[in-house]
């Protein structure tokens, strides 16, 4: 049976990569974005690449959390199932704490917090009256530890989102529950958000970070840095280098 897979913030970038790795898989796709034009374009190219393939798109700004609702649920309507939900909206507008711009550091924890619960919300809402579903939680390599500057507020963010899907999980496992939950760890994979970052080491392009995510989706593990290399031992050794040296580091 085709997986019909469930992306948020489809329109470019990680959202789109992944859309177009899961059509040449063969997967149905729901893509909602705040750019309708974008996502038509985009339904457009898979259509073409990969005739068969049921793409369906829909207008969503995240920070309107009813309207979550009511798309996830249009769109399970739609294809009669939801199997596979990418949390992946989001935004990098934070800047350093007492600098001013409270405005944008709220705006940043707002879409890729808060807007993150109403969409593990509205995920989980159709995955238990199913009975089966598969989220995902596009975290960040910067969740590992703090982060210093204008990663502060993201970082913080990634983090939580993080930890909501690790609490899930546990939930899940408890109840032995076929329900399945994967938090993704990127590195630095080239797109809109870190095109102007200087210092992104091991940077990949778009195909290769998206290609890496949506294998690491497919395995069903519960978390996974990608790429995997150097990503996995990087995560492993921030997890306890003293702050001291994070410091010197960034």
């Amino acid at each position: 049976m085709t997986s019909v897979v469930l992306i948020t913030g489809a329109s470019s970038g990680l959202g789109e990569g992944m859309a177009r790795e899961f059509a040449a898989r063969g997967c149905s796709l729901a893509l909602c974005a705040r750019r309708m034009d974008r996502l038509e374009q985009l339904q457009a190219d898979i259509q073409r690449d990969h005739p068969g393939v049921d793409v369906r798109v829909a207008t969503l700004d995240v920070n309107d959390h009813d309207a979550v609702f009511q798309v996830f649920d249009a769109f399970c309507e739609q294809f009669g199932r939801i199997d596979r939900v990418l949390v992946n909206a989001g935004i990098g507008k934070g800047q350093p704490l007492g600098t001013g711009r409270f405005d944008a550091n709220r705006e940043t924890a707002e879409t890729d917090f808060v807007a993150a619960l109403a969409q593990f919300e509205a995920a989980m809402a159709i995955f238990r009256r199913q009975n089966h579903g598969h989220l995902v939680a596009v975290s960040s390599i910067s969740a590992v530890r703090g982060m210093p500057g204008t990663m502060t507020v993201y970082g913080a963010t990634k983090a939580g989102v993080a930890s909501l899907a690790e609490g899930l999980r546990v939930e899940l496992r408890k109840k032995a529950s076929p329900i399945r939950v994967t938090t993704l760890l990127p590195g630095y994979i080239l797109t809109a958000i870190n095109e102007d970052v200087k210092n992104a080491p091991f940077r990949v392009d778009l195909e290769t970070g998206c290609r890496a995510m949506v294998a690491a989706i497919e395995k069903g593990r519960p978390v996974a840095c990608v790429p995997p290399w150097p990503w996995t031992p990087i995560a492993f050794l921030l997890r306890r280098l003293p702050e001291s040296i994070l410091a010197r580091m960034f």
